[in-house]
């Protein structure tokens, strides 16, 4: 990281933030390495309030140079226009991904948009804010494809593709995650939207030891799998995700889709074809969904991976 290119970022971010919607969206992604000497940073404007991540360590003069960026940055009449109200700096590389606010005062539960959708986020205490921006795309396509269906949301996080499936008229939901916790936003998030939680479950249990239960719900005419990459204890993607694969047969309607994703620079697009092909050969690959414009990576396979099966 070079703190000579941080012109280059806030150059980037100002015209980003010209033109971006009323709407959560990423502004900056440097992960994609398409900017020398910003790989390892990325910025989300979260309506109003901007979150900054470094994902490996900077020296002084980084930070420094960042910091007087953000200065002038926030005294831009368009940072007036759009509402600015507060800048976040994430540590994404140290444990607990500590933050620190550089301008303003964080508003740590913010309520905000994507496509038309409400959902909570949660700023300041955790890695991750409880909605993955990259994933749009795939929460739209579930929303177009849900109408009347029965869907199974597999690490449901915080239910993002089950409100994206309410919202598409689906006539159920169930997700399946860990963390009750993050089933609990999820539940939240489908209030703020006005959906009616009778048609929708939640299921705080490990994956592997609950097929029973799942079962008892199915058949499923839409089933997403969008597992972490890697969860101590729980799940090992190289491993574990074939352990779902199989199971598809057994859960699946005739005719039913399979939205089956990963998100690992390691894995590619391939494992997941030729995985499928091994564990549940009745389903065909059919296309691989566009990731956003602004989630540009010089390698497709190092960025996330979204793929249809029927």
């Amino acid at each position: 990281m070079q703190a000579s290119a941080l012109p280059v970022f806030f150059d980037y971010l100002t015209s980003q933030l010209e033109h971006a919607p009323d709407e959560v969206r990423r502004l900056f992604h440097g992960r994609g390495r398409r900017w020398s000497g910003l790989e390892q940073l990325t910025c989300d404007w979260l309506q109003g309030q901007l979150v900054i991540s470094l994902f490996k360590p900077v020296d002084d003069g980084f930070l420094t140079e960042l910091q007087q960026g953000v200065e002038r940055f926030t005294q831009q009449e368009l940072w007036l226009q759009k509402g600015g109200r507060c800048v976040l700096l994430q540590h994404r590389y140290q444990d607990g991904a500590p933050a620190q606010v550089l301008f303003g005062e964080l508003e740590d539960a913010p309520v905000v948009t994507e496509s038309g959708l409400r959902y909570q986020l949660n700023l300041g205490r955790n890695q991750n804010s409880g909605l993955f921006l990259d994933m749009r795309y795939g929460r739209d396509w579930v929303r177009g494809q849900a109408q009347h269906k029965n869907v199974l949301n597999l690490f449901a996080y915080t239910c993002g593709f089950s409100v994206a499936a309410i919202a598409g008229g689906a006539d159920n939901v169930v997700n399946v995650d860990m963390a009750k916790s993050s089933l609990s936003r999820g539940r939240e998030n489908h209030r703020l939207n006005g959906h009616n939680l009778n048609q929708v479950k939640f299921l705080a249990h490990d994956i592997f030891k609950s097929w029973g239960k799942i079962k008892k719900s199915g058949p499923y005419d839409l089933i997403v799998i969008d597992p972490p990459s890697f969860q101590k204890g729980s799940f090992a993607l190289s491993k574990d995700y074939k352990r779902i694969l199989r199971r598809l047969p057994e859960l699946l309607a005739e005719k039913g889709e399979v939205l089956a994703c990963v998100n690992s620079p390691m894995v590619s697009s391939d494992f997941l074809i030729e995985s499928m092909q091994q564990e549940a050969p009745q389903l065909q690959f059919i296309e691989r969904l566009d990731n956003p414009p602004e989630f540009a990576d010089l390698d497709c396979e190092s960025a996330l991976k979204a793929l249809i099966f029927k």
